[in-house]
C-alpha cells in the first residue's frame, strides 16, 4: 500500500500541466488553421466551377446553330451563352441567380469596328458580349469571338478573424472564337 502510495505522489509530482498548457494554447490555432484550408478550398472549388460555366457558355455562344442556316444575331448568341452558363451552374449545384455582372464590366472593342458591345442576354446576372474582337495568337491577325463574363458570391466562415461572415465575389471570364470563321 505504501509503495503504490508513494508512487502515485512521485507521478503526481513530477506532472507539472505543461503539456496541458500546450495544448490549449495550440489546438485553437490548428483548428483555425484547418478550418481556413477547407474553406479556401471551397472557394477554390467555386472559382473552377464558375470559369468552367463562363467556358461553357462562350463556347454554346460562339457555336453556329446549323451549317446551313444564317448566322445567329447577337442576341441569340447571347441567348445559348445564357442557357449554358445556368446550366452548367444548376448542374454543380450552384444557384444562378445569385450570379451578377461584373462590376465593371469589361469593355472590349467590336469586332469590324463600332462601339464596344455591351452586355446582353436574357438573364442580366450574366455579361455576354458578341461579338467581339479577339486577336489570334497563330497567325497575329484579328477575329471575332464571344465573351462571357460574371461574378458568384462566397462567404467565409472563419471565427475570430476578419474573413468572418465576409461575402467576397468570385469572377469568372471566357473568351471563345466565332466558329464561322
Amino acid at each position: 500500500m505504501n509503495f503504490a502510495r508513494n508512487t502515485f505522489r512521485r507521478l503526481a509530482g513530477e506532472t507539472s500541466g505543461a503539456e496541458i498548457a500546450e495544448a490549449a494554447a495550440v489546438l485553437p490555432i490548428m483548428f483555425m488553421m484547418l478550418l481556413g484550408i477547407f474553406w479556401f478550398g471551397q472557394a477554390f472549388s467555386i472559382y473552377g466551377t464558375i470559369t468552367r460555366a463562363a467556358q461553357d457558355g462562350a463556347r454554346a455562344g460562339a457555336a453556329p446553330s446549323c451549317t446551313t442556316c444564317a448566322p445567329l444575331t447577337a442576341a441569340q448568341r447571347a441567348a445559348n451563352a445564357d442557357a449554358a452558363v445556368q446550366s452548367a451552374l444548376t448542374i454543380a449545384k450552384l444557384n444562378p441567380t445569385l450570379a451578377r455582372q461584373p462590376v465593371p464590366a469589361a469593355s472590349p472593342a467590336q469586332c469590324g469596328g463600332g462601339a464596344s458591345p455591351s452586355c446582353d442576354g436574357g438573364n442580366s446576372n450574366f455579361c455576354v458580349q458578341a461579338p467581339i474582337q479577339l486577336s489570334d495568337t497563330v497567325t497575329g491577325s484579328a477575329v471575332c469571338g464571344v465573351s462571357v463574363s460574371f461574378q458568384y458570391p462566397f462567404q467565409f466562415w472563419l471565427p475570430f478573424t476578419s474573413l468572418n461572415k465576409q461575402k467576397i465575389w468570385v469572377s469568372a471570364s471566357a473568351r471563345v472564337r466565332l466558329e464561322n470563321q
